[in-house]
């Protein structure tokens, strides 16, 4: 706790045991994944996945990416948490340490598993994972909360695999990525390194969406460099402090876009989303961003009734403005543009092309609602100031956003003071501290966290 408040890490990692997770892989596929140090003496994951180019289980994929655009991690184990975020006993001493009550866990390795070609060696990847780590967090008075991760390639199998992970294995969420990787329309042959997305909001993916608004569970969209997944602007840089610098923040920024203007929010007015390891301070300027073109793009605009000025007006400016110095036939010209410009226009009342509505559908929905009736949430790490500044982009809304992460197990992580730096970081009161350090993971996660807390922590359901 800290100063009495109880206080929730709602995105700490695990560090996957490599000759542990292995046995629980089915022995068809164990023999395609394996741990290996490669060229520069570095940790990588090895996958033997589908290959386009073949049809054959050939094509090698490391993880993280080792080299070219878009990269991952470079000697990237913290040196405080490797252990800790491998074996369970340290990280409770940690967590003792530092005053965290519960861990909500995530993995490492598995946020590639949506990456994969080959949909079979992607469900087993997945539920080798999730029996690990149900395993690996059951006991330790309840304080280690572990989330699912689901194979998106078959979304049949991804409902199966929620279902098993809330009412057989106890899980209290599961993760999936901002996006799915597929040929680019342009360049299919070059697939996977020239690609495009279907981000998660798809219609394909609309079953994975009900089943955990029925579930009542949250989603945790969680990305990563080096996991060929679309990454926007990361994918265009060449060394990993750049691609780092984007790819979370890009790759939460699109999935969010596209839950909200898809309308994914709007069908599901109980889904819970919450975008992690992204930080929040990009957060305000995304959220005007949305309002802005909603209210002057979606509510207030109707291509069936464009603009047109006056014919007469437009030739007297253009003459006023360009006759003196110009040709002696600038009405003439004048006539010409104002024809070019609105006379040949198509009457709109008579144009059948439902792309003159975008995102129809929201039209008496201000995507700020979304936000305001606690369906978006983010996390933020401990050096982090930008929770303050959410309430003054967007008033008391802004305090019921933003969750506590200390990242545990990552290279970029903090452990020392990290529950103090973050309630010291800025001049929060205690109500709003109480949301940051646990209230809004609450929110997150739900009753499945919150009916499942240790008991000695009991009072934290009433936050």
């Amino acid at each position: 706790m800290y100063n009495g408040i109880f206080v929730i890490d709602a995105d700490a990692h695990k560090l996957e045991n490599p000759l542990v997770i292995r046995d629980y892989i089915e022995p068809e596929y164990r023999d395609r994944v394996a741990l290996i140090v490669d060229s520069l003496g570095d940790q990588r994951m090895r996958v033997v996945d589908f290959n386009p180019a073949t049809g054959q289980n050939d094509l090698v994929r490391l993880y993280p990416q080792p080299q070219g655009l878009g990269k991952g991690g470079f000697r990237s184990l913290h040196p405080e948490t490797t252990l800790g975020a491998a074996f369970n006993r340290i990280r409770l001493e940690h967590m003792d340490q530092e005053g965290v009550d519960v861990q909500v866990i995530y993995g490492t390795w598995n946020l590639s598993f949506g990456s994969y070609l080959d949909r079979d060696l992607a469900v087993a990847l997945c539920k080798a994972y999730n029996n690990y780590i149900a395993d690996d967090c059951r006991g330790y008075d309840g304080r280690l909360k572990a989330i699912g991760v689901l194979p998106i390639q078959d979304v049949e199998e991804s409902v199966k695999e929620m279902r098993r992970c809330v009412e057989e294995l106890g899980l209290i969420g599961v993760a999936v990525p901002p996006n799915i990787a597929i040929p680019h329309p342009k360049a299919p042959e070059a697939f996977p390194e020239v690609r495009t997305c279907k981000t998660i909001s798809h219609p394909d993916f609309e079953p994975i969406i009900r089943t955990a608004v029925e579930l009542d569970i949250a989603l945790g969209i969680h990305g990563g460099p080096g996991s060929y997944m679309v990454g926007g602007l990361s994918d265009h840089m060449e060394t990993f402090v750049l691609s780092h610098i984007f790819v979370q923040r890009n790759q939460q920024q699109l999935a969010l876009a596209r839950l909200v203007f898809d309308g994914v929010f709007e069908r599901y007015p109980t889904l819970r989303v919450g975008f992690l390891e992204g930080g929040c301070g990009w957060l305000p300027d995304l959220a005007h961003a949305f309002h802005e073109h909603w209210e002057k793009r979606i509510r207030d605009f109707d291509p069936k009734h464009p603009y047109r000025p006056s014919a007469i007006e437009f030739t007297k400016l253009m003459i006023q403005e360009r006759g003196a110095h110009h040709s002696s036939n600038i009405a003439s010209q004048a006539k010409n543009l104002f024809d070019l410009l609105w006379t040949k226009q198509r009457d709109p009342s008579q144009i059948n092309d439902s792309s003159l509505y975008e995102h129809f559908e929201l039209k008496h929905r201000d995507p700020m609602d979304y936000f305001d009736r606690g369906q978006i949430f983010t996390s933020f790490e401990s050096d982090d100031p930008a929770p303050a500044y959410l309430p003054v982009a967007m008033g008391e809304m802004g305090k019921r956003l933003a969750c506590f992460s200390g990242d545990y197990g990552h290279w970029d992580g903090v452990l020392r003071d990290c529950v103090r730096s973050a309630a010291e970081v800025a001049e929060y009161d205690r109500d709003h501290l109480e949301l940051l350090l646990s209230g809004n993971a609450l929110a997150l996660y739900g009753d499945r966290l919150r009916n499942s807390l240790p008991q000695r922590s009991k009072v934290a359901a009433t936050v």
